[in-house]
């Protein structure tokens, strides 16, 4: 994975107020969970806050990062969590980041790239991509960018299921059952399939 790098304040004052007034500043409130749990066994959570300016790099991308957090003089590695974006705007209100370390694997979702011109669509069909993300388990460093699938020999008709699929050195968390990609049939290639057939009973 690409790595990227951003800085934070700790927060002391936790309450909607504080949040509102470090937006207005230009601050995205934000927590890192990590190894720790509490009584109930919930991950417990760091609090601080990241600028806009730092994270809009992160959040307004389709590609994956690992992420130096870089609180107070401390640094941290994490992946993003999740993201809590104001209903109107689209502006980010909330940003949950997961810690990471070199043994223990974590679960991403890693961007799909076809690659090939399909037979499928060489014969008139149309690509159809069903999932942009695959989730895979592993290492954070054995994590790819994105995940190549060769859709070369795809015809018209046909599909490629996560099953299908397998990558050196990744477990797969998606369902085997989940389409990735078909090809479906047009309107162009109806009528050349028919005229296919047409020029066969003709011989």
């Amino acid at each position: 994975m690409k790595e990227i790098s951003i800085s934070g304040q700790k927060r002391t004052d936790l309450g909607k107020k504080a949040s509102k007034a470090l937006r207005k500043q230009g601050m995205v409130p934000c927590n890192i969970y990590g190894e720790e749990k509490n009584e109930q066994g919930a991950p417990t959570s760091f609090a601080f806050a990241a600028s806009f300016a730092d994270l809009r790099k992160l959040i307004y991308t389709p590609h994956i990062y690992v992420i130096k957090i870089t609180i107070d003089g401390v640094d941290r590695t994490a992946i993003l969590k999740e993201i809590q974006f104001h209903p109107v705007t689209d502006a980010p209100l909330h940003v949950d980041f997961y810690e990471v370390n070199d043994q223990k694997p974590i679960t991403i979702g890693v961007p799909v790239k076809l690659n090939g011109l399909a037979q499928g669509v060489r014969d008139g069909g149309r690509m159809n991509l069903s999932i942009r993300k695959i989730a895979v388990t592993a290492p954070y460093q054995s994590i790819p960018e994105h995940l190549d699938i060769d859709v070369t020999g795809l015809k018209l008709g046909k599909s490629i299921k996560v099953g299908d699929l397998s990558f050196e050195g990744l477990e797969i968390a998606t369902g085997k059952s989940v389409v990735v990609c078909s090809i479906k049939a047009t309107r162009q290639s109806i009528q050349a399939a028919a005229e296919g057939d047409a020029a066969e009973d003709a011989e």
